[in-house]
């Protein structure tokens, strides 16, 4: 089936995810933002308690005048409030901001706090989901001895892995994992941060008559993934989810899977080794 921006994937907890995310980070007053991303057909949203902007989605949310059904909204807590206790009441912090009965996707947004804190913000996520404040549970940053220690603890595997990866980051180990585990995989920093000046991404962009950054997220595409773009620019927002009118072809994905330099191609802080 062709994509579209409309396309979703369905995730194990049995709800929908659109393929196509907008990033929030670093966006302080994202309601303009998220308002323009709405226009531009987006109806997925990836927050976090650290970016502080989870109210200002939630108006954007509000005003919007979309059905809340027809939204996803994601939001994450970082390793510094795990616990089960602090997790809890961080779930319900975050739903007080957002003004939503409801967050379609919480996940743990770093491994940083060591496996007994993260095993029990973990428990405390299931038990949100368990009385319908979260309708998926996963992680973020998640290594694959992160995932292994959820399957020892006989937990359900989470629904996402959220991590960086674009072509000169592929992350190819946990990527496997994910997959051969029905995790579904999303893609942060997809257009590495506007560094696209690479002569595949550019050669490729021109025989197509786009822009590179609409070409990595198509590759993300194509390669299963779930790219989560931000910008704050209203022209920016809606290049990047014109996505649906050309498609790369076998070369062009050869060429760009061929780009992976694996750790040393990361731009971010990228802590799949915390222990």
């Amino acid at each position: 089936m062709a994509l579209s921006l409309s396309s979703t994937v369905r995730l194990t907890s049995g709800f929908h995810m659109p393929l196509l995310g907008f990033g929030v980070y670093q966006n302080y007053d994202a309601k303009p933002s998220v308002l323009e991303a709405f226009k531009a057909g987006y109806r997925h949203v990836d927050s976090a308690q650290v970016y502080k902007n989870e109210a200002a989605v939630g108006l954007a949310v509000k005003e919007s005048g979309l059905n809340r059904e027809d939204l996803f909204i994601t939001t994450k807590c970082i390793s510094n409030t795990h616990g089960y206790e602090t997790t809890l009441k961080g779930v319900d912090t975050s739903l007080a901001k957002f003004g939503l009965d409801y967050i379609d996707l919480f996940l743990i947004h770093d491994p940083h706090s060591g496996t007994e804190r993260r095993l029990a913000t973990y428990k405390a996520l299931l038990e949100a989901k368990a009385a319908g404040k979260i309708r998926s549970v996963g992680v973020s940053n998640y290594g694959v001895h992160h995932l292994e220690e959820l399957k020892a603890a006989k937990f359900e595997m989470p629904a996402v892995n959220q991590i960086e990866l674009h072509p000169l980051c592929q992350q190819k180990p946990i990527v496997k994992y994910c997959n051969d585990h029905s995790i579904v995989v999303q893609a942060y920093c997809p257009i590495i941060r506007g560094k696209m000046d690479n002569d595949v991404i550019t050669k490729i962009a021109a025989k197509h008559n786009r822009e590179p950054a609409q070409v990595l997220l198509r590759w993300s595409l194509q390669k299963g993934f779930v790219p989560l773009p931000k910008s704050a620019t209203p022209s920016r927002i809606h290049s990047n989810a014109q996505l649906y009118d050309f498609e790369l072809d076998a070369e062009d994905m050869s060429n760009l899977d061929g780009l992976d330099r694996g750790k040393d191609g990361a731009i971010s802080w990228n802590p799949v080794n915390a222990p």
